[in-house]
């Protein structure tokens, strides 16, 4: 190295370590700063739980879910994934809170003659009977989740006289087809009979 690199490189090496962070101050701005903010992020939350409040209470119309039957039958198809809510059918950012519907959880759903059992750990369970069933397809989105086309399996069921979409993705997303397959004969079969 030339002796001027050198001493350059040494002015520079000295004057970094002389230099600090200038010291905090104005200890009680920084503080009130961080006390506004985590009153704003706790006013944010407030008026979103306000909202959920208020969806549940406009759906309030909307009966009781029925329980599974004693006897269900035999298992035709099993799924283990996630259940993302239940919107109004067609109206697929309309979301339903009323009953736990609006909750997201793990799922494990069983599908007999008599219907489909929805077990929910952590979340209320339900149960979609046949007579129920509607028709089912797959989708890209449901409120608050979207996902590739076709990742999604929504089940349209009827409850209370209103039609209703429900979401549900596979741990096993090739179970999916077989789902609506079976579902679509079920609802076929069940209109032939009225």
């Amino acid at each position: 190295m030339t002796p001027l690199i050198t001493i350059a490189a040494g002015a520079i090496a000295a004057e970094a370590a002389d230099q600090k962070s200038a010291e905090v101050t104005d200890w009680a701005g920084r503080l009130g700063w961080v006390a506004g903010l985590l009153l704003f992020v706790a006013f944010v939350y407030w008026l979103m739980r306000q909202g959920w409040k208020w969806r549940g209470s406009l759906q309030s119309g909307l009966p009781e879910l029925p329980g599974a039957p004693e006897r269900t039958g035999e298992a035709r198809l099993t799924l283990h994934g996630r259940y993302h809510g239940s919107t109004t059918a067609g109206q697929w950012l309309d979301r339903i809170v009323a009953h736990g519907l609006g909750v997201r959880s793990r799922v494990e759903l069983t599908l007999t003659d008599a219907g489909i059992a929805v077990v929910r750990p952590g979340a209320r369970d339900f149960f979609l009977p046949a007579a129920a069933l509607r028709g089912a397809r797959l989708d890209k989105g449901i409120a608050g989740k979207v996902l590739t086309e076709g990742g999604l399996l929504i089940i349209t069921w009827e409850h209370g006289g209103e039609l209703l979409d429900s979401g549900f993705r596979s741990d096993r997303a090739a179970e999916h087809a077989a789902w609506v397959e079976t579902v679509n004969s079920m609802t076929n079969a069940t209109e032939g009979a009225r």
